[in-house]
C-alpha cells in the first residue's frame, strides 16, 4: 500500500513510526513532515491545511490510504476532499469533526443525545459571561469555543482569574476560536483519555492513556497541549472503559451519524472520572499528542487494517487490537517560553542517539539547520518515549534518556507518572 499521512508533529511521527514497520505499507509519504519523520518515509512540503495540494499528493503518489493527523485538516474539510476525489481516507469530515472544532456545537450536542458532561454556558460577550459565574463555585473552568491548540482552556482559581481568562478569550487572545466561550463547572475527578475507532457504523475501542496538561511540575502553570503522558492508566478499570464506552463514545458515535455526519476515523474522548461514573471533558476528532506516542509505542498490532477498515467500513470484521504488557511513558520537551511564546532556533544535541530498543524519541516541532543541526522549530520539540515491564522502569528509562540530550533551550516536567506510581504504590503491578 502507499500511504500518505497528513502532519508535522509528534503524533505524526508516532504514526510514521508504526506505519512504516507494517509489512504492508510499500510506500509512506508524510507530508509536511519533520526531521524525525524524514528517517522513516518521503517528507513532502505540503500544509496540513492546504487542502487542493493534500489531494494533489495523494493523486501524485496513488494513496491507497490518507491518514489525517492534526486537528486543523479536520476542520478545514481534508477528509471530505480527498473522499471526494475517491481516496480512502482515515479521518472524519469537517461536519463530524465539530465535535472538536467547536465546544459549544458538543456541550449542546452531549445535551441532544444524553452524553453526561459538565454543567455550562455558553456566551459571546464578557457581561453576561462573568454574571454565569455566579452560579458556581471556583474554581471555574473557562474555554475558548474553538480550536486553540489544547491551550484554550483556562482552570480559574477564583473568580478575579476567570474574568480576566474571558475578558483574555473574549478580547482576541486565540483569535478566531475565542469568539465564544464555554463556561463549565469544574468536575472533580481523575481525568484520563479514551480511545475510539469509528467507521460510521462498527466502532472498537483502541485504549487509552493519562497526560499532564499544565506545564510544570506539581500541575503549576498554564494550560498546554501536553507535556507528558502513560499508559497503561491504572484508572481506566474495565468497569470505566465499559461505562464510558456505553455512556459517551456510543451515544456519539451514533448521535453525530443520527444528525448527518457519519464518524470514520478516530475519537479522543477526554473524560473525568467522577463519583457518579465517567463525564465529558471534551471529544477530540484524532489521536491525542502526546498520547498517541504510547500507544502506538504498546500497540501489537498493525496499525494499518484498523485505520483501512475505517476508511472502508470494515471495521466490525476486525479482532480487538493486541496490546504489549509493557507500560510506556512519554516525556515532553518543550522550547522555553512554552506555550504563550516558544522561543525557536536553538540547537538541540544527543536527541538522535542511539538509546537502546526500549526508547524512542518522536520529533514534535524539529527542523534541520542548512549545516545539518538540529533546531528547535516549535513549542513542544521532542517526545522521549520508553517502555518497560513496569510503570516505573518504562518512566526511569525515558528520564535517563532525557538527561542524555542537551538542549539548554528547553525545559520538561520531572513528575510524569510519578502520581500513579505514588497512587498506585501498593499494587505491584502498576509500578
Amino acid at each position: 500500500m502507499n500511504i500518505l499521512l497528513v502532519g508535522s508533529g509528534g503524533r505524526e511521527h508516532a504514526l510514521a513510526w508504526k506505519l512504516a514497520r507494517s509489512p504492508l505499507v510499500r510506500r509512506l509519504v508524510c507530508a509536511p513532515g519533520n526531521p524525525g519523520m524524514a528517517a522513516v518515509g518521503e517528507v513532502r512540503d505540503v500544509a496540513p491545511t492546504d487542502i487542493a495540494g493534500q489531494v494533489a499528493l495523494a493523486r501524485e503518489i496513488a494513496a491507497d490510504l490518507a491518514v489525517i493527523g492534526p486537528e486543523a485538516a479536520v476542520a478545514a474539510g481534508l477528509a471530505d476532499a480527498l473522499v471526494a476525489g475517491g481516496i480512502a481516507c482515515f479521518g472524519p469530515t469537517a461536519a463530524a469533526g465539530r465535535l472538536e472544532s467547536s465546544k459549544a456545537f458538543t456541550k449542546a450536542f452531549c445535551d441532544r443525545h444524553g452524553l453526561p458532561t459538565a454543567r455550562y454556558g455558553v456566551f459571546e460577550e464578557a457581561a453576561p459571561a462573568k454574571a454565569f459565574l455566579d452560579g458556581f463555585s471556583a474554581p471555574f473552568v473557562i474555554k475558548a469555543d474553538g480550536l486553540a491548540s489544547g491551550k484554550g482552556v483556562v482552570v480559574a482559581p477564583d473568580r478575579a482569574a476567570a474574568e480576566a481568562a474571558i475578558d483574555a478569550a473574549l478580547g482576541g487572545r486565540f483569535g478566531a476560536a475565542g469568539v465564544r466561550v464555554v463556561i463549565e463547572e469544574f468536575l472533580m475527578g481523575e481525568i484520563a483519555s479514551l480511545f475510539a475507532l469509528c467507521d460510521g457504523k462498527a466502532s472498537l475501542i483502541f485504549g487509552g492513556a493519562q497526560d499532564a496538561k499544565r506545564a510544570f511540575d506539581g500541575d503549576e502553570g498554564p494550560n498546554t497541549g501536553g507535556m507528558g503522558t502513560y499508559a497503561p492508566a491504572p484508572v481506566l478499570t474495565d468497569a470505566v472503559v465499559e461505562a464510558a464506552r456505553a455512556r459517551l463514545i456510543e451515544p456519539a458515535f451514533a448521535g453525530i451519524a443520527a444528525e448527518g455526519a457519519p464518524y470514520r476515523g478516530v475519537i479522543f474522548c477526554e473524560m473525568m472520572i467522577t463519583a457518579e461514573g465517567p463525564k465529558l471533558v471534551e471529544f477530540n476528532a484524532r489521536f491525542g499528542d502526546p498520547e498517541c506516542q504510547v500507544l502506538m509505542l504498546r500497540l501489537e498490532s498493525d496499525i494499518v487494517p484498523y485505520l483501512m477498515a475505517c476508511a472502508s467500513g470494515a471495521l466490525a470484521g476486525l479482532p480487538p487490537p493486541v496490546w504489549r504488557a509493557d507500560a510506556a511513558v512519554c516525556v515532553v520537551l518543550a522550547a522555553n517560553g512554552y506555550p504563550d511564546a516558544p522561543q525557536s532556533g536553538s540547537v538541540i544535541r544527543g536527541a538522535e542517539a542511539d538509546f537502546g530498543p526500549d526508547v524512542v524519541v518522536f520529533h514534535a516541532g524539529t527542523s534541520r539547520r542548512a549545516d545539518g543541526a538540529l533546531i528547535a522549530a516549535g513549542g513542544r520539540v521532542l517526545n522521549v518515549c520508553a517502555v518497560g515491564p513496569t510503570l516505573g522502569e518504562a518512566r526511569a528509562r525515558a528520564y535517563a534518556a532525557v538527561a542524555r540530550i542537551d538542549w539548554p533551550g528547553g525545559f520538561h516536567r520531572t513528575d510524569i507518572a510519578l502520581q500513579a506510581l505514588q497512587r498506585f504504590a501498593s499494587n505491584p503491578a502498576h509500578r
